[in-house]
């Protein structure tokens, strides 16, 4: 008894939620390594994730390919781009104070896609753009959104200082900008190259391989970590920037940390899955109605509710049209879509 009463309840339900989303992903990631154009059976799975075997069921080498060289990998790449976007998503939003915020405010979906159909139209066919082999697109996609993001910032920095109205005005000029030279680029383009981007931009996992998972994670431990570290400070920063600043927070630095993570996440993300939309703006809010605004809470649960978010997307995209597959951004879109008309409707709500 006198051990349970130095436990805070809150310590003890917020460690609850995070269990709860996280059983939730891993179950969730089972079932979906089960489910496809070749359906395996669930004790297999189980059989081939644990490395044990029993009964009579025999898991083939066909099945064994299956689940760890297509499946498993397409999932994890679900799962850290949606941990991405959602972890972003929450921390874009306390940042700017404001619940209609999403990753693609500071200018990296448009800055990727802008650099995606540029090197899908002009630049794969070049002899030194041709050496990066399969990962150009991806390194081409990445740059464009960290180049976008930079000028962004830049241009909403004075006096050492970021301004966030100015820096919303920017992200939106620079997106329509980018918006036009798309235009451009694909008034140019040939079929193959006008549907190859065409793709890429409704975003997609089925290209997922070790590879891209690997350099994934590689790339996106260090931003999440950051992220991750200013739950404090967005916590004081809901009252506004002087009382934050006041309180002892470095408001500029966690700006730039924010800000710089979120497009590291975002950009990597976007590089080997395309544009995912909604992700970033659903999760954020349905945490924040259900549980409050606690950014302790918020951050990591957005990151592992948007990571089942998308392996949802990615099981439907793979099961309602099968053999076929359909974009995932699609399904992504289909379920955000109603929620965002939703809290448009009840957008006073929403606590922050």
């Amino acid at each position: 008894m006198l051990v349970k009463s130095y436990i805070s309840p809150k310590i003890n339900s917020r460690n609850l939620i995070l269990l709860g989303l996280s059983c939730i992903l891993v179950l969730l990631g089972l079932i979906s390594l089960s489910f496809g154009a070749f359906p395996i059976t669930f004790t297999k799975v189980i059989q081939v994730v644990t490395g044990y075997y029993w009964g009579e069921e025999i898991v083939s080498i066909q099945d064994r390919n299956v689940l760890l060289q297509i499946r498993l990998p397409r999932i994890i790449l679900a799962v850290l781009a949606g941990g991405a976007l959602g972890l972003s998503g929450a921390a874009l939003q306390g940042l700017f104070r404001n619940p209609l915020v999403e990753p693609g405010l500071i200018g990296v979906s448009s800055g990727s896609a802008l650099f995606a159909v540029a090197y899908i139209v002009f630049g794969s066919s070049w002899t030194v753009f041709a050496t990066l082999g399969k990962i150009g697109l991806a390194f081409f996609a990445f740059l464009g959104g960290l180049l976008n993001t930079f000028l962004v910032y830049r241009l909403s920095s004075s006096a050492g200082k970021t301004d966030i109205s100015l820096l919303i005005l920017a992200g939106v000029a620079l997106n329509a900008l980018a918006g036009a030279l798309i235009g451009l680029a694909i008034f140019y383009a040939d079929d193959a190259a006008l549907r190859n981007f065409t793709f890429w931009s409704l975003g997609d996992v089925g290209g997922a391989s070790w590879d891209k998972v690997i350099v994934l994670g590689a790339l996106s431990v260090l931003p999440i970590g950051l992220v991750l570290g200013q739950h404090q400070a967005l916590n004081a920063l809901a009252i506004g920037e002087s009382e934050a600043f006041h309180m002892g927070v470095f408001v500029q630095k966690t700006k730039i940390i924010i800000l710089i993570g979120s497009a590291l996440m975002v950009g990597t993300s976007v590089a080997f899955t395309g544009i995912i939309g909604f992700v970033g703006l659903v999760i954020p809010h349905l945490l924040r109605i259900i549980f409050g605004a606690d950014h302790k809470l918020i951050l990591p649960a957005s990151w592992l509710a948007g990571a089942v978010l998308l392996t949802l997307a990615d099981l439907l995209a793979r099961t309602m049209v099968a053999p076929s597959e359909m974009p995932i951004g699609i399904i992504a879109a289909i379920i955000g879509a109603p929620f965002f008309i939703w809290l448009l409707l009840n957008i006073k709500q929403v606590r922050y």
